[in-house]
């Protein structure tokens, strides 16, 4: 059941990222132009960081590792990475998105901080056991 929840917030997720214009800002605000606000952006020097992209990632990640780190630990490591830069890419060629580098750092944040969550997890979990 939760590998399903994985696979359909996985499609979800890839829809709405790919899709030209905001769904949650036409949901929340009726308008494809705005983009929801969660917090305020994170700044670590010169860099601006969507936390947007960092909770997202962070909980696609956390599905992911849950569902398949024991099993294909290395393959759900690619997968993560690989959709958390190439997803922003793509804003390059998708018409009214917008390839931003701090946001692939934003999402690369956020499969950082879930990695770091699952391993602590497994760590304590082993040495409770």
């Amino acid at each position: 059941m939760v590998k399903l929840f994985f696979h359909i917030v996985n499609i979800l997720f890839i829809f709405f990222y790919l899709y030209p214009g905001s769904i949650l800002g036409f949901l929340l605000y009726g308008n494809f132009n705005k983009q929801p606000q969660l917090t305020k952006d994170f700044f670590f020097n010169f860099l601006e960081i969507s936390p947007n992209h960092i909770y997202a990632f962070i909980l696609l990640s956390l599905l992911g590792f849950f569902n398949y780190f024991k099993s294909h630990k290395k393959l759900i490591n690619y997968y993560l990475f690989l959709i958390a830069i190439v997803l922003e890419l793509l804003h390059i060629i998708i018409p009214e998105r917008s390839f931003e580098i701090p946001d692939i750092f934003g999402n690369i944040l956020g499969v950082l901080v879930s990695l770091l969550i699952i391993n602590i997890y497994y760590y304590a979990k082993k040495i409770i056991s």
